[in-house]
């Protein structure tokens, strides 16, 4: 979105803390221009989006562009500094990140959907906006422009290729299932029994399984974010879903740190080896996660967008799921030929 030039200011970002830098100033810019992301490390969306923003850091930073992240929690143990932390490591990245754990910078900048990014230029207005996935081509140009706009007269580099298919200009994508949220707040639990704040219910297996829902067995501790097993020693609690997408990503931890094993099966087997997501390992002709630090696991990386039913199950009472995030692809017979 291009914003008329001179007509919103951008808002002063104050935080909880600040990673890796001292606290940027919008205000002090001595002639550059700032890309604001925010982000949360759950989210597959913004993940997704890293790459990109790496490397226009790498490709920008001296050229007169400031990058700052807002990292901006959905669940409670984000706000976790150490746990953030553990994210901007992993994730390699390298510029300053602001801890928005109240939301206060993302009212600010009226932020609907993560990721959001914003182009701030030399004289501290919002000339770009972009929230969710996509246009990075767009994005880009725009950046290029307000580097020229600011005084940058040397040749700029060639805009980045896609990094995905789905990332192409025109792309038609297959429509994935949608996220699911766990927790009695937001509960998309499908069993009869329902939800009970802050109470365990034994929950039945229906045999019937419909979309955008979350199923059940066992015993399962509603909390408010979350849905924990709290079967006793030699019990077993699944949780099934029917499900279509490319990728199955799912939100969990560990209550008390300890590895929780998820087994995993699709369509009533085990899961096979060559569907296994990043985060899963295969041991004794099964596909198992090992939950501890609480974040975003990847489970399934189907070959094809496809239909399946997945069966997570643990026999460890400290696991915990928070939400599943389902990633699409593009129709192979629709991608845009060069």
């Amino acid at each position: 979105m291009v914003f008329d030039s001179k007509h919103i200011h951008a808002p002063t970002l104050y935080g909880n803390q600040w990673l890796n830098g001292a606290p940027i100033s919008l205000h002090e810019l001595d002639g550059e221009i700032a890309l604001i992301d925010f982000w949360d490390y759950t989210r597959i969306a913004c993940l997704r989006a890293m790459p990109y923003l790496h490397e226009w850091y790498c490709k920008y930073r001296e050229r007169g562009l400031v990058v700052v992240g807002v990292h901006t929690p959905e669940f409670q143990f984000a706000t976790d500094v150490a746990n953030v932390q553990r994210a901007v490591e992993q994730l390699q990245i390298p510029y300053p990140v602001m801890l928005d754990n109240d939301g206060l910078a993302m009212m600010a900048y009226e932020v609907r959907q993560l990721p959001a990014r914003f182009l701030v230029d030399k004289d501290g207005y919002i000339s770009f906006a972009q929230q969710g996935e996509g246009n990075y081509w767009e994005f880009e140009r725009a950046l290029q422009q307000l580097l020229a706009e600011a005084g940058y007269r040397s040749d700029l580099p060639e805009l980045m290729l896609p990094l995905r298919e789905e990332d192409q200009a025109g792309v038609v994508c297959y429509h994935p299932t949608g996220e699911m949220k766990l927790g009695y707040l937001r509960s998309a639990v499908g069993n009869s029994e329902g939800t009970s704040p802050e109470s365990t219910i034994e929950y039945c297996d229906p045999k019937i399984y419909f979309p955008e829902r979350c199923y059940a067995i066992g015993k399962w501790m509603n909390g408010r974010e979350y849905m924990r097993f709290d079967g006793a020693v030699g019990e077993y609690g699944s949780m099934m879903m029917l499900y279509e997408a490319k990728e199955v990503n799912v939100v969990m931890g560990s209550r008390d740190g300890s590895v929780c094993e998820v087994r995993l099966e699709h369509d009533g087997k085990p899961l096979e080896q060559s569907c296994a997501g990043e985060d899963a390992a295969f041991s004794k002709n099964e596909v198992i996660i090992h939950v501890d630090i609480p974040r975003m696991y990847q489970l399934v990386n189907n070959k094809h967008f496809s239909r399946h039913l997945l069966k997570l199950t643990t026999s460890n009472p400290n696991l915990e799921i928070y939400a599943l995030s389902f990633t699409t692809c593009a129709i192979p017979e629709l991608i845009p030929t060069v």
